[in-house]
């Protein structure tokens, strides 16, 4: 039963911890994207799934929602999907919003073209939301199906042109039209032009970054001021360099010379002190004989000697006195120097992955959902601030291991990115698949080695 409850909260507290953490990631994404003046039609916490909870902004025309997936999050920001023939999309829009409504077979006949080149045209203008999917109730289609319907449609317009995932849009003006309605397009390049610099891929290369670089940076961000916080409110501890004895380990040599927390050490082995750091040399010299030796102690004014037997031939790292201690606060710039100090670590850790040298090593100390469901479990019964310093470390290394140069990770679509902006060459589909493929393939390899630690330390242990 025991075993139940534990899974059960590890399995809650994972969970928990994980979508707060990927909510915010996902979180970058959009507010990047939507600064820029990208389309955003969903942003959900979980992964994708038919059944879904959600409200759809009537600002912007985004659909915010819950899965019942938590494992993940996901944005669907227009124009981040392979584009189909450039040269085509305007006069397949065209169409479109000719007849209002029309099917990819009859869209195919008019511009003398495969039905699935077609198709290829529809499904990216419907990922720019320049058109979207029409599902035929009557034909037994259902927005919940794998693959695309027959037809597709308009979406409703203002006036000026704009959709409701566009800023400003105003539906009450004067030649509005609503989703299926004929829009017929006088000058279809130039709107192409409008709906393609409504999408990632109509961002310059800066933007485009910046819409990559958003996720990861906000989970940085995150984990830093958390990391922060938590330093604040830490009470720390630092000895005092007195000559005063501040505590007494259990069942240690000290404790059996009778030795007592408060005492006062005069001497060791006939060396005179002053302060612990004299003391602790005196005491490390004395170790070192292995010899016994005797200490002047001060208790209630009055002076004793005490006989400190050592082990015979035997090495002795301590006799069991430690000093006395004072609690303390950091200062806010302290802190935030910790925290620094703190998030070079994680991120000298991220970057060891990548080395062929390092890699199995980091992997060996390193955790699956499985390892970090448990830790948050742990943490969440040790008290909230533990709860919040387990969840800085996550978001943290959620963020420096998504600006590694892997690809489907969001640093690997930055170095794609950069390649091309180098180069002024768009990779073909084909590298970037390969490209992807490879990445995968490293990932899996990392998912299973890390979940088989996982196993071992926390299941089978």
């Amino acid at each position: 039963m025991s075993m139940l409850v534990g899974g059960l909260s590890a399995a809650f507290w994972g969970v928990l911890l994980l979508s707060i953490v990927v909510f915010v990631h996902e979180g970058g994404h959009y507010v990047a994207a939507r600064l820029f003046g990208v389309r955003v039609t969903e942003f959900y916490l979980g992964l994708p799934c038919r059944w879904k909870l959600f409200h759809k902004s009537r600002s912007h025309g985004t659909e915010v929602g819950v899965t019942p997936f938590l494992l993940g999050g996901y944005n669907r920001i227009c124009g981040m999907e392979p584009v189909a023939d450039e040269d085509k999309l305007p006069a397949a829009l065209s169409i479109v919003y000719r007849e209002g409504r029309v099917e990819a077979s009859k869209v195919a006949e008019e511009l003398g073209i495969e039905v699935d080149d077609a198709y290829a045209l529809l499904i990216t203008l419907s990922d720019w939301a320049a058109i979207r999917p029409y599902y035929n109730e009557e034909l037994g289609e259902r927005p919940t199906q794998r693959e695309y319907p027959q037809a597709f449609e308009t979406l409703a317009r203002d006036a000026n042109m704009l959709t409701e995932y566009d800023d400003g849009h105003d539906f009450s003006t004067s030649g509005s039209t609503r989703d299926g309605e004929p829009h017929p397009i006088s000058n279809p390049q130039r709107i192409i032009g409008d709906e393609r610099s409504h999408t990632y891929l109509g961002c310059g290369f800066f933007k485009r970054v910046a819409i990559l670089v958003a996720g990861p940076l906000v989970n940085l961000v995150l984990a830093f001021v958390l990391v922060t916080a938590t330093y604040l409110c830490t009470e720390f501890a630092r000895p005092i360099d007195k000559n005063v004895v501040g505590e007494v380990t259990t069942e240690s040599i000290a404790e059996s010379a009778g030795i007592k927390a408060g005492d006062t050490i005069v001497s060791v082995a006939g060396v005179d002190v002053t302060n612990w750091t004299e003391a602790s040399d005196a005491l490390a010299e004395a170790r070192a004989a292995q010899k016994d030796f005797s200490m002047v102690i001060l208790r209630d004014g009055v002076q004793q000697t005490i006989a400190i037997d050592l082990p015979e031939g035997k090495e002795v790292e301590a006799i069991g006195v430690v000093p006395e201690v004072e609690y303390y606060h950091l200062t806010l710039g302290e802190a935030v120097q910790s925290s620094l100090g703190y998030a070079k670590l994680v991120a000298q850790f991220a970057m060891r992955l990548i080395n062929p040298q390092h890699t199995m090593e980091v992997l060996d100390s390193s955790t699956s959902i499985v390892g970090i469901s448990v830790m948050a479990s742990q943490a969440a019964s040790q008290g909230f601030m533990d709860l919040i310093a387990f969840m800085a470390a996550i978001s943290m290394s959620l963020g420096f291991m998504n600006l590694l140069p892997i690809p489907p990770l969001d640093g690997g679509k930055i170095l794609i990115e950069t390649i091309q902006a180098i180069t002024r060459r768009k990779l073909s589909m084909r590298v970037q698949t390969a490209i992807s493929y490879v990445g995968l393939a490293f990932f899996a390899f990392i998912f299973v080695v890390v979940l088989r630690n996982d196993v071992l330390r926390f299941i089978l242990q």
